[in-house]
């Protein structure tokens, strides 16, 4: 399992759809191997087998190499469907040259995607900045999928947007667009409107008021953004979103910072608690797994 994603890694290997496949692979294998073990999902043929059901669907082929019951799947049975919503914002593509961000949480969108139509769910990809710049239908077919991989790797491609952010205005129109209960897989770093947070916390209720479930990845490179880890010496910080400049040492601002930070971090939580949002705070310097367990367990809630 790669254990950082960088713009480069991605550039160098050369394919997302390729990347993507390694990383769920490589998931899956550990996972077998793990405490999580239960998560270990035969993809697209099966689910575990729940005492008191007939036995007449187990594989006991599968029982044989994994010692545990699954029931086999058939097409008929409803699946799920899912949006990812992807934040493309000029925030996202801190730090400068390297879009550490942004390549985190495409491949962690791209990993996702991979994973639900392997496992027959339906996908669709929205990507955003100022306004609403794509929605795909939802669908569950191979050659959709790899239509969501060209997508992705067109849009790093791309020279990061300008301007300001505007999420909210972008999730009341996922939530109107979307008229089939989902799950909504969200994205973001949240900062396009920090300072109009009941604004945004009206966009996600809006979501959760139309009966979509909601995965919420709140995207942040945490040693600098949350924590202002910075050597001590001048430098000129600049607002991403707005374009406005500072220059001043870190310890000047650090703990006006951290507190503002850490309220906007304690408000979505608590929001996203009362609204039950799946609220998972996301570091991009560490591990995707950090992505895809709580994908997986919301998955199995969902069923």
């Amino acid at each position: 399992m790669m254990q950082e994603i960088s713009f480069d890694t991605i550039r160098q290997y050369g394919n997302i759809e390729l990347l993507a496949k390694q990383m769920v692979e490589g998931f899956i294998t550990g996972l077998h191997k793990s405490p999580y073990h239960g998560f270990s999902v035969e993809f697209a043929e099966h689910n575990l087998y729940n005492p008191g059901e007939s036995t007449r669907h187990i594989d006991w082929k599968v029982y044989a190499r994994t010692d545990k019951l699954f029931t086999k799947r058939y097409e008929e049975e409803t699946n799920l469907r899912a949006m990812i919503v992807l934040d493309r914002s000029l925030s996202m593509y801190y730090p400068d040259k390297t879009y550490d961000k942004m390549a985190f949480s495409t491949m962690a969108a791209a990993s996702i995607a991979y994973m639900l139509q392997k496992q027959r769910d339906a996908v669709g990809l929205c990507t955003f900045s100022d306004d609403l710049e794509e929605m795909t239908q939802v669908k569950s077919t191979r050659t959709h999928l790899h239509q969501i991989f060209v997508k992705l790797q067109q849009m790093l491609e791309k020279a990061p947007p300008q301007g300001e952010t505007h999420i909210a205005k972008v999730l009341h129109q996922v939530a109107e667009t979307i008229h089939k209960r989902s799950l909504v897989i969200i994205f973001s770093d949240m900062m396009g409107q920090m300072g109009n947070r009941d604004e945004m916390f009206a966009a996600l209720q809006h979501l959760k008021h139309n009966n979509h479930e909601v995965l919420l990845f709140h995207v942040a490179d945490h040693s600098t953004e949350l924590q202002l880890d910075f050597p001590e010496r001048p430098f000129v910080f600049v607002d991403v979103e707005t374009g406005q400049k500072e220059k001043l040492r870190p310890s000047q601002v650090k703990d006006q910072y951290e507190k503002t930070i850490q309220d906007l971090y304690h408000d979505l939580n608590v929001k996203c608690g009362q609204y039950k949002i799946d609220y998972v705070e996301v570091d991009s310097k560490k591990d995707i797994d950090q992505i895809i367990l709580p994908y997986l367990i919301k998955r199995q809630r969902m069923r």
